[in-house]
């Protein structure tokens, strides 16, 4: 069996960012069946918008049965701020179709007698479930010591230099997926999945990183790209000065 061999200074990414943002867990329920609801609203909505998405959706269903027996005009009714109303809902009706066909009623609660394998192989078996989505249950309210790897992850993850896309619009694969989580280990992951979150909209902007902040910056090879191409047309700018002023005064 080949070992898995974990990123370089993992251990003290992981310490610095925990330090920087205490672990914090970004809402995520622990109810499994609410923890995908809420990750279904959260996509392709920004963070204030999808927790009020999410609480309208289960003021309206107040229980899993509710909801359940609700219509898909119904559902999309109650998440239409979100964004996506119609798909959304579309496919949370056909998830609590599918859960009480195969449990008898709307619930995730068997998967806890599962392994990892066979959670993620059922979750991912879902309507509009995928890999990244499995794992945020998995991890978020069954304890699993899996790796969710949303947007912020990868962003981070490819700038520190851990990871190359395989994919050539540079996106993460399942395969890519699969990759990060096997160089972080299984004690750091909840830690660095949240942390990598807080740092991916904190400080490692999509557009515009605020490398000269950055708790990390010492471990990150864009960062150190970047601060050096910075530090390198300061110290042109400087050396223009010094050579400006010394034909000034020996003119």
């Amino acid at each position: 069996m080949r070992r898995s061999v974990h990123f370089r200074f993992v251990e003290e990414i992981a310490s610095v960012l925990s330090e920087q943002y205490g672990d914090y867990a970004h809402g995520n329920k622990t109810n499994p069946l609410s923890e995908l609801l809420f990750i279904l609203c959260s996509l392709q909505t920004n963070e204030g918008l999808y927790r009020s998405t999410f609480s309208s959706l289960r003021r309206k269903f107040p229980t899993f049965q509710i909801l359940a027996d609700a219509s898909e005009d119904e559902i999309a009714d109650a998440i239409a701020h979100g964004g996506l109303s119609r798909q959304k809902a579309r496919t949370i009706r056909q998830i609590m179709a599918r859960l009480s066909h195969d449990f008898g009623a709307p619930t995730l609660a068997p998967l806890r007698a599962m392994n990892d394998a066979e959670c993620e192989v059922y979750l991912t078996g879902l309507p509009g479930v995928g890999k990244k989505t499995a794992r945020c249950v998995m991890m978020y309210s069954m304890g699993r010591d899996v790796f969710p790897v949303d947007s912020n992850c990868w962003r981070v993850c490819r700038r520190v230099g851990w990871v190359r896309p395989t994919r050539p619009d540079k996106s993460c694969s399942p395969r890519d997926m699969n990759r990060v989580q096997s160089g972080i280990p299984p004690n750091l992951r909840f830690s660095m999945h949240v942390n990598l979150v807080s740092h991916g909209r904190a400080c490692c902007l999509p557009m515009a990183p605020r490398c000269e902040t950055c708790c990390i910056q010492q471990y990150c090879r864009t960062g150190k790209i970047k601060l050096g191409r910075t530090l390198g047309k300061f110290s042109g700018y400087a050396l223009g000065q010094v050579s400006r002023l010394a034909r000034a005064r020996n003119p």
